[in-house]
């Protein structure tokens, strides 16, 4: 067995392309397509993603003849191959000879075959076929000098997740048995005393389908963990036939702040470069800020290394209720600010816009309208630019600042029954990161229990769900001089689900200061003043009655259910310091919190012009900021260095066209006490 290398593939510079579905066109297509991608700049594509069944025409019989001719074909113009597994989309045939291989949803319904997703992940014929078409793929390819990196399936969870059939249950109760040994721990874990469901069998313990009423939320829960662990271990059982007899790193394409399916931390592990896909939202007039989000959190899962964007779109996808197109300049500006957050490879879905299927409306590198359109010139021009950066590669963005990102407690808050449904993890992670990303203040993601020492300020805007573990660590983290800044309906429930003993945010009392009495959310549409010092701000939503032990009241509620109430705040702890906002601020609150949380942290937010995105990335004998213009009009950027897509030297200022974008090759600044290492990883 070869040993699993932990690196990116050996290509020079920042590697681009996209998917490539050879086996839509005749074969004098593919002739004209590589002499394309090299006048486009491409140098890896991903192929083979959802060929299965041109690959394995029947259970045990192959064809490769297709594939031997493409990968060599890529290898003679210089083009490097992702090659991909394609089981995200199992052929007729296996469906035809395994029936119990099909998803059934919440309700009973049967999954019918004819989109892509993915049979049932419980499933024992699934699992045989998966391992043996990745095997077979490896046997064959994993000595090809055009094969650099392997690509298991195509977006986990994306769109089959859960699975209610038989076969799912089967497993369901084997995990429950792993995870809780007894029948007595799985009944108190998840506290069927309520509303008499007591189990008093194995048997009887069935997944959640849909009921009469909501099902108990701990079980829910528990689900949302299992179904995680079986898409996990199809991933492992292909990585591992791979592994057998390939030797170039192995990843999946996650889907940051798109898809909570999937635990991206537990999958980050098991992968050897992270990868993700990301597409703007479009109906967000500020996408580029979700896109900030996404990346920042690729990268902090993969522990701050280099990653790839697998895929994204030159224009508009197909899938939204609106599709919009994106403006000249705009796919540039999306690519290079992932590339500034972290990434070393700019990939696309996908290189040749397809003439039948579901996506034959999604935006390509190549469109349908050919290479007399702004959208291939613009792809021409990306891969100019992309060539010009080169040296940028390997090196390392660098936070001092963190938001804490959990995913067990956003499955578990996104369940039914909870206080208010204006209280959601998304909003209240996005009200806060907006903030920081419009003060570029670059951001690192987290978990509660990571060791968050090396980081000046830490931020829980929706940490409904928190083990005494984790809160411990918290605590911790600001007695020893960190800054902790906690939003409402945080430290509510432990892992299971089950309200902290002690009340609400009860765990956190010792860096905050305070507990929380009772929820007090607001009617639809209402909103309430504070009193904060010798002004007003705003809030929506939400408020608490906070019961003040040993914190400052920095503001208070002048109307609403709770008036006169403490709603926001600050507690010395220690040598650091927490905060506590118990209602959902409008901007301008949340401007002047972090204004204060900066102060007590010290954190410098950089003075740029507004819409001015800013991020520095950290090389071993240079600093290289990235500066991505988003207004209409031209915007300074305060600097000294070299602009590598021009080559001029820059003295001081610099200015940045409207839309447009700048890389500044800069000196390396000394080291600051609160910043972390860049090849920590939490």
């Amino acid at each position: 067995m070869n040993p699993a290398p932990r690196m990116w593939p050996d290509i020079s510079g920042i590697a681009y392309g996209g998917d490539y579905t050879p086996e839509q066109w005749p074969r004098e297509v593919w002739d004209e397509d590589v002499r394309l991608m090299q006048e486009a700049g491409v140098d890896l594509v991903t192929v083979g993603i959802f060929s299965w069944a041109l690959l394995e025409t029947s259970e045990g019989v192959f064809d490769f003849g297709w594939l031997d001719d493409l990968l060599d074909l890529l290898h003679a113009n210089g083009i490097r191959v992702d090659l991909g597994t394609p089981t995200a989309s199992p052929p007729a045939w296996f469906f035809a000879r395994h029936p119990d291989a099909r998803v059934i949803d919440r309700d009973g319904t049967v999954m019918g075959f004819g989109a892509r997703g993915m049979a049932s992940h419980s499933s024992p014929a699934y699992r045989a076929a998966i391992v043996r078409i990745a095997t077979e793929l490896a046997r064959r390819y994993g000595d090809h000098p055009a094969v650099v990196l392997w690509h298991v399936h195509n977006e986990y969870g994306v769109p089959v997740g859960e699975d209610y059939s038989e076969q799912s249950v089967q497993a369901w109760r084997g995990w429950l048995r792993e995870r809780y040994g007894t029948l007595d721990a799985l009944n108190a874990a998840w506290g069927t005393a309520f509303w008499g469901q007591h189990y008093g069998e194995w048997d009887h313990v069935g997944a959640p389908a849909a009921a009469p009423s909501v099902v108990n939320p701990a079980q829910r829960l528990d689900f949302h963990r299992f179904t995680d662990h079986q898409l996990l271990q199809c991933f492992i059982a292909e990585r591992d036939a791979i592994r057998a007899h390939a030797g170039q790193p192995i990843t999946t394409n996650f889907m940051a702040n798109q898809s909570w399916t999937t635990d991206m931390w537990a999958w980050a592990r098991e992968v050897d470069v992270v990868a993700d896909d990301h597409y703007l939202w479009a109906a967000d007039p500020e996408g580029e800020i979700g896109l900030a989000i996404a990346a920042d959190l690729t990268r902090s899962v993969g522990g701050g290394a280099p990653w790839i964007l697998m895929e994204h779109s030159t224009s508009a996808v197909n899938w939204q209720p609106r599709n919009v197109a994106k403006r000249p300049g705009e796919m540039a500006r999306n690519s290079l600010t992932h590339v500034a957050r972290g990434a070393d490879a700019v990939l696309f879905f996908q290189w040749r816009a397809s003439r039948s299927g579901a996506e034959k409306f999604h935006s390509a590198m190549l469109p349908h309208a050919g290479t007399s359109s702004r959208v291939w010139r613009e792809v021409v021009d990306l891969g100019g630019k992309l060539d010009r950066l080169d040296e940028i590669t390997g090196s390392r963005v660098v936070a001092d600042v963190a938001i804490l990102w959990d995913f067990e407690s956003f499955w578990a808050q996104d369940l039914e029954w909870r206080p208010s449904v204006d209280v959601t993890h998304a909003a209240q992670i996005r009200c806060f990161y907006e903030q920081l990303w419009r003060d570029n203040v670059t951001v690192d993601f987290a978990l509660p229990g990571h060791d968050l020492s090396g980081y000046r300020l830490v931020i829980a805007p929706a940490q409904y769900l928190l083990s005494t573990a984790d809160a411990d660590n918290l605590n911790r983290y600001v007695e020893s001089g960190g800054t902790l800044v906690v939003s409402f309906f945080s430290a509510i429930v432990d892992e299971n689900d089950a309200v902290h003993e002690g009340g609400f945010a009860a765990p956190l009392e010792p860096a905050l200061g305070v507990r929380v009495e009772e929820f007090l959310p607001l009617r639809e549409g209402d909103s309430a003043r504070l009193t904060w010092g010798g002004s007003e701000v705003s809030s929506r939503a939400w408020q608490e009655d906070v019961v003040v032990t040993t914190a400052e009241v920095i503001a208070r509620y002048a109307d609403g259910p709770g008036e006169g109430g403490a709603a926001i705040t600050r507690n010395r702890h220690g040598a650091g310091t927490g905060w506590y906002v118990s209602t959902r601020l409008e901007a301008d609150g949340v401007r002047a919190l972090l204004a204060e949380a900066y102060r007590d942290a010290g954190v410098e937010a950089p003075d740029h012009p507004a819409g001015l995105e800013v991020v520095r990335r950290r090389g071993a004998d240079a600093d290289y900021l990235i500066a991505i213009n988003h207004r209409d009009t031209s915007a300074r950027l305060a600097a000294d260095g070299v602009e590598l897509l021009s080559g001029a030297t820059v003295d001081g200022e610099h200015d940045v066209e409207a839309g447009g974008i700048a890389v500044l090759r800069t000196a390396t600044p000394s080291v600051q006490g609160g910043d972390r290492p860049a090849d920590v990883n939490p």
